[in-house]
């Protein structure tokens, strides 16, 4: 009879390395927001992989940064934990790469005493002369990690990775019932396409001065009903997020809506509104009512 085998394989790396992409390529749905801006990705999110004889248990983290103020350290907090439960590591770099943005965490990565894939993403955007200085680059950087060149938007190379962390699992119990797709409940998956949409439309300091609060999530037989609160620091904000007679609100609207009705399968009626929630991100007790310093 095979053994099952079940572990936690945690993806770390700079911000916009693509770590989003790979594990939606990984999970084959799209858990995490994937825009061309830094700092999307705020949470740790879990992508559950299953099969009959495995359990893949993968974790999505922030980009790692220098925090500057009370968020971003939470968010960094999200990645220390990530080398914490770890049974296998994964270190995404992009093509071109030198260094990780945090030293410490680096040097956790050169002398982790689990196992550690490197992967070289983006190789699309390069050539084969760019490819072969990086694989030695690393190879003398990271002397205990396997490396993989892929690339994570193209699915190239993502088998392989997938293959190589099966061989690399312990042997184990399921964690989560085998149905399951992550751990993060259905309002968090709705305040993500929210605010995905905000990354995208709004420029500068917008997106990272908001946050989504779903406060109403009715499911009925062929509708979901939902109402959703978008959080700003600044009232000058407020009436960025709205735009001319409520345009810009309700483009988001619209296409937060139309994913959202893919991801579950059923007509979505989304209701949006804008307050003021003043220095939130610095705001200790305001951050763990959003699911952060937890």
């Amino acid at each position: 009879m095979t053994k099952h085998k079940a572990g936690f394989v945690n993806i770390i790396g700079n911000p916009n390395v693509g770590k989003s992409t790979l594990m939606n390529a990984f999970v084959g749905e799209r858990l995490s927001i994937i825009t061309s801006k830094a700092q999307t990705t705020r949470h740790r999110i879990l992508g559950i992989v299953n099969g009959d004889d495995f359990q893949v248990l993968l974790s999505d983290t922030p980009g790692i940064i220098k925090p500057a103020y009370q968020l971003q350290e939470s968010m960094m907090d999200f990645v220390k934990s990530a080398f914490e439960d770890a049974d296998i590591l994964l270190y995404l770099v992009e093509l071109g790469e030198k260094e990780l943005k945090d030293e410490a965490f680096f040097n956790k990565i050169t002398n982790s005493k689990i196992p550690v894939l490197l992967l070289i993403n983006k190789i699309d955007k390069g050539n084969e002369e760019l490819l072969s200085e990086a694989l030695k680059m690393w190879q003398e950087k990271v002397p205990n990690a396997e490396i993989f060149a892929i690339s994570a938007l193209q699915n190239f190379g993502v088998s392989e990775v997938f293959n190589r962390i099966i061989e690399l699992l312990p042997e184990s119990p399921p964690f989560y019932p085998k149905d399951q797709l992550t751990d993060k409940p259905e309002r968090f998956f709705v305040n993500e396409a929210i605010r995905e949409k905000i990354l995208i439309h709004y420029k500068k300091e917008i997106p990272y001065s908001v946050e989504i609060d779903t406060e109403e999530f009715f499911e009925e037989e062929n509708i979901i009903r939902i109402r959703s609160v978008i959080m700003v620091e600044r009232e000058t904000q407020k009436g960025i997020i709205i735009g001319h007679k409520g345009s810009a609100l309700k483009r988001v609207g619209i296409e937060a809506r139309k994913d959202l009705e893919k991801f579950f399968g059923k007509q979505i009626h989304l209701e949006l509104y804008v307050k003021v929630n003043k220095d939130w991100r610095s705001n200790e007790r305001q951050l763990r009512r959003f699911g952060y310093n937890q």
